[in-house]
């Protein structure tokens, strides 16, 4: 057995994430609770966009500094293979094709399934917050771009293929992982909603393990997708701010 099959760093980033955004949500909610919040999770819930701020701040800074203990830069995997640029650029449209209804339909067919109207689960996810915290929530999705795919896709799953996982498998952990850290951002103790929360990005985060594995070139390109993606749900908050 090699010394990477030690490694235990990439288990650490598989499930780094939602622990954080659990234990953040957690402070976040004992600080409001401390102040007549009758709910600990209520008075945490619409912060969810702060937690990911913080939380990928600590993950970037995990990611440069593990990538430059294997000797190597993170900011490479953003690096655009102008060799392949056309081809490339055409695979993205294609995947665009696919992405529209395998990111959305779940979405909408889990929310009416659980809630009866998808509205009911949006009002859960998007409630208002004081004007100074929408306007920094527009942070996350750069951030997201910048670390959430290349965490799980990019750097988890290869290393967890050298250790000797069957690459089917470390396919369906991260994709798994990606999809189910949503539980925690909101965490709210509601079967409902942690179940819609699970289900709705499940089919898109695996097929998202799949495409990065045959092609991790295309990482510039859906991390440009990804913060614009993000982006529709940061000017949510701005529309329902507390002024």
């Amino acid at each position: 057995m090699t010394q990477n099959q030690y490694d235990l760093r990439p288990w650490l980033m598989l499930v780094l994430r939602s622990v954080l955004f659990f234990a953040l949500q957690t402070l976040i909610g004992l600080a409001f609770f401390s102040r007549g919040f009758t709910s600990l999770w209520e008075g945490a819930a619409a912060w969810w966009p702060i937690t990911i701020i913080l939380s990928d701040l600590i993950g970037l800074g995990l990611l440069v500094h593990f990538y430059r203990q294997e000797g190597s830069r993170f900011r490479d995997v953003f690096r655009i293979d102008r060799q392949h640029l056309k081809q490339d650029l055409w695979t993205m449209l294609g995947f665009l094709v696919v992405l529209g209804p395998v990111g959305f339909l779940p979405n909408i067919l889990s929310a009416r399934w659980l809630f009866g109207d998808p509205q009911t689960a949006a009002d859960l996810l998007i409630r208002p917050l004081p004007a100074w915290s929408a306007i920094l929530s527009l942070a996350f999705p750069f951030l997201q771009g910048l670390v959430e795919i290349p965490t799980y896709m990019l750097y988890v799953q290869p290393r967890l293929e050298r250790q000797g996982v069957r690459p089917w498998l470390a396919v369906a952990l991260t994709g798994f992982f990606l999809s189910a850290q949503h539980m925690f951002i909101p965490f709210l103790p509601d079967p409902r909603f942690i179940t819609y929360r699970l289900v709705m990005f499940l089919p898109f985060a695996v097929l998202i393990a799949v495409v990065m594995r045959w092609r991790p070139r295309l990482m510039p390109y859906f991390g440009i997708v990804h913060v614009l993606m993000n982006l529709s749900v940061a000017v949510m908050f701005m529309l329902v701010m507390r002024t």
